[in-house]
């Protein structure tokens, strides 16, 4: 069961203050973009801080099996928000999750990407509730020129005094909506009317939660065919977030591994 009774506006407003202060004190940025609800949400976040605008381009890590709806999605929103869409392909061969299709072979997409752009720093829509290695994370995490993340030295952080912006050659991590949880990012989709990958709402029985590729994701049950839906379901659930995303990095010292490596 998740907590529904916290302030969306205040959580806005917080992400909306990271994303400007990331934007202005780097000089080069990007954004992740999956199509999920998360980042989706996140580029809905930017164009409430940026006038409407989304003022930076969107990387979308693309293995090329991803769900058709999610390419068709894609190209809908790039077109109506005016995105600045890079599309980086990762390659399909084996890793360390045990996944082909995931992993270290999408982080070695990324690092071509940042590295032909020149960017120095990348806005990710990971959450802390989602799993607990992305619990050590901060709001401003730098990266070194390898990727790699130490996530056994980062100082405290503490709202309105960010530690740590130098990234020292590599590049600064910006992750606006830490502070979320899966339920405020469906009050949010709800309350500003935000599109959404139709892949979260139910065809003969079954829905996506959580959404990756063709490869490594499984629907749930589910009847519920719409935001206010998924919000009522949440309440009530105790199913884990991820239970359908089948992947080996899901385990908690494949992820952290991975992302000591540069894994989103």
């Amino acid at each position: 069961m998740q907590d529904d009774s916290r302030d969306i506006e205040e959580l806005v407003n917080r992400s909306v203050y990271i994303l400007r202060e990331g934007k202005s004190r780097n000089k080069k940025v990007a954004a992740l973009w999956s199509m999920g609800k998360d980042s989706t949400a996140m580029l809905s976040l930017a164009r409430e801080a940026f006038l409407g605008e989304v003022p930076f381009p969107v990387i979308h890590i693309d293995n090329g099996i991803d769900f058709p709806e999610t390419y068709k999605f894609r190209e809908k929103l790039k077109d109506e928000w005016n995105l600045d869409l890079i599309v980086a392909e990762s390659r399909i061969q084996p890793e360390l999750s045990g996944f082909s299709c995931c992993g270290s072979n999408k982080t070695d997409a990324l690092k071509k990407v940042m590295d032909e752009y020149g960017f120095d720093a990348l806005i990710v829509s990971i959450r802390r509730d989602e799993h607990g290695i992305r619990a050590k994370e901060k709001y401003f995490s730098p990266r070194d020129r390898d990727f790699k993340w130490d996530y056994k030295n980062q100082p405290a952080e503490i709202w309105d005094n960010y530690i740590g912006m130098e990234s020292d050659g590599g590049h600064i991590r910006i992750h606006p909506l830490l502070d979320w949880n899966e339920i405020d990012i469906w009050r949010y989709i709800q309350m500003r009317d935000v599109p959404i990958n139709p892949l979260y709402f139910s065809v003969k029985g079954y829905r996506y939660r959580s959404l990756g590729c063709t490869h490594c994701t499984v629907p749930i049950q589910s009847d519920v065919d719409s935001v206010d839906g998924i919000i009522k379901e949440l309440k009530n659930t105790s199913v884990e977030e991820r239970a359908g995303r089948e992947q080996d990095k899901e385990k908690e010292y494949v992820m952290q591994k991975l992302r000591q490596m540069g894994y989103m």
